[in-house]
């Protein structure tokens, strides 16, 4: 189920969230949609950006600058 990004920041280009155990699905404005797993990148980077993502600040950020294109999977 996607939630809604709460961007707290203001200027953050996240739209929506998924989460499950193992990955997490992040949609952007331009509604590309990204899958980041366990696998594709570390557990510690994809349990940072469930964190950030639930308190609504700092997923954009960190996708950009730390797992960049580190995804499973990208669609439309």
């Amino acid at each position: 189920m996607y939630v809604k990004y709460k961007n707290l920041g203001g200027n953050s280009n996240v739209a929506r969230y998924a989460l499950d155990y193992d990955n997490i699905i992040v949609e952007f404005n331009d509604g590309f949609k990204y899958k980041y797993t366990y696998r594709s990148t570390t557990t510690a980077d994809v349990e940072r950006m469930k964190k950030l993502a639930e308190n609504g600040k700092g997923l954009n950020s960190y996708t950009y600058l730390i797992v960049k294109k580190r995804f499973a999977r990208k669609w439309r």
